[in-house]
């Protein structure tokens, strides 16, 4: 993804709409809002099969507002949970951007998730184990199935550019972002729903995390469990949500009269190809993925104001992130880590946080990240504790990570 585009052309990407459900609100806005106020996304998980499996992890980042009570009962049964909240941002995002008329061909979707419909799989296997096979839902494929969440959205929305699926761990809703960017670009379509989904809480997913010792085990104190660059910090909150963007060519969004947040002006992607869980630690596979956003999006390190960092808490990944953005960029941005607040949404992750970076260079203001009591001495760049204004603030990069070694980074400039 290396193709340069004048700032002005009319090809230009930008984004017309946005919808989110998170653990922080039940829609994009109240999502923002709960990052400015500072709003605490995490809680204990009172959940039975903690005490049945006697789990270490007892605290979770679980959503605001139930998709059952946007979705209608029928279509909610016909859903796995991450197919749910996928279709509940893009609804909230297709509304947003005014219900566009627009020809199927040139509408297309792309919504990434990192592990897909878990619950259905267990649950299904359950009653598969205890009733037999009578008992197993007619749909448990289609609503177990990975590409599910782009699917559901695809259908609902009639795309028939494409409908994709990116699987690349917790870089997943950027990456979606990213392909829907390039298609566009290409010219394969004018609109792309865009986003990435995950719900995924349940006994499996929180012992896997726990063996690998990658949560938080802070469960006598759930709202500063999650601290991202902090010298106490021990592990990630596992969350849930989804984040959507309705991305259009410019000239069809001009056209139109469509209200514009601001421009997905360039991506980048690489592999650490290190470790399949840990990240590199000189940063040289990140770098090359801010180095080829900031390409395609013809931008130097010094236009950008502000970085949304992946910043899991994790001892390790917090590091190599600093170094990465002093390596790539220097000293100057104004970093923050949403998932201070919103837990770790896994696949979501990306597209959540990417409508916050966007939202940051419309208002020029840069969330602050909560829990940073002790800033780890080993972090060099600098860490927002509190909402900070941001003079000019033209553009951010919102950087997205996943085991595997997936490496996608987001610039997004001001309209």
């Amino acid at each position: 993804m290396t193709a340069k585009h004048s700032a002005n052309s009319a090809d230009q990407v930008v984004v017309t709409g946005i919808g989110a459900t998170t653990p922080l609100g039940g829609t994009a806005p109240e999502t923002w809002q709960g990052l400015l106020e500072g709003r605490n996304g995490v809680g204990s998980n009172d959940a039975p099969w903690v005490d049945t499996f006697d789990l270490p992890v007892r605290i979770k980042a679980g959503l605001k507002v139930e998709p059952t009570e946007v979705l209608s009962r029928v279509e909610a049964r016909r859903l796995d949970r991450c197919q749910q909240v996928a279709l509940v941002a893009a609804r909230e995002a297709w509304a947003d951007a005014g219900e566009p008329e627009v020809d199927p061909v040139r509408l297309g979707a792309v919504v990434g998730t990192g592990i897909g419909g878990a619950m259905t799989l267990l649950d299904q296997d359950d009653l598969l184990e205890t009733q037999g096979l009578s008992k197993v839902a007619v749909l448990t494929i289609p609503m177990l199935m990975p590409n599910g969440p782009a699917a559901a959205v695809g259908l609902w929305a009639k795309a028939r550019a494409g409908v994709h699926a990116p699987v690349s761990a917790c870089a997943s809703g950027a990456e979606a972002l990213a392909w829907a960017w390039r298609m566009i670009r290409d010219g394969d379509m004018d609109i792309a729903i865009a986003g990435g989904a995950e719900a995924c809480i349940a006994p499996i997913t929180v012992a896997g995390f726990a063996q690998m010792r990658a949560m938080s085990t802070r469960n006598d104190d759930p709202a500063t469990a999650s601290r991202p660059f902090d010298l106490g910090r021990d592990g990630f909150i596992l969350g849930e949500g989804a984040g959507t963007m309705i991305l259009e060519r410019r000239d069809h969004a001009e056209a139109r009269g469509a209200k514009i947040y601001g421009v997905l002006a360039g991506a980048g992607m690489s592999n650490d190809a290190h470790h399949i869980t840990a990240p590199e630690p000189e940063g040289e596979g990140t770098t090359r993925a801010i180095e080829r956003a900031l390409r395609s999006a013809d931008l130097s390190p010094t236009d950008i104001g502000h970085v949304n960092a992946h910043a899991t808490s994790t001892p390790v990944g917090d590091i190599a992130e600093s170094n990465t953005v002093l390596r790539a960029l220097g000293e100057h941005p104004v970093v923050t880590a949403n998932k201070s607040m919103t837990g770790h949404l896994l696949g979501a992750s990306g597209a959540v946080e990417g409508i916050a970076t966007l939202l940051a260079v419309r208002d020029g203001i840069v969330p602050g990240t909560k829990n940073l009591n002790d800033l780890d001495p080993k972090v060099g760049v600098d860490v927002a504790t509190t909402n900070r204004e941001v003079s000019d603030l033209r553009a951010a990069l919102n950087n997205s990570f996943g085991f595997g070694g997936h490496n996608v980074v987001l610039a997004f400039t001001k309209n």
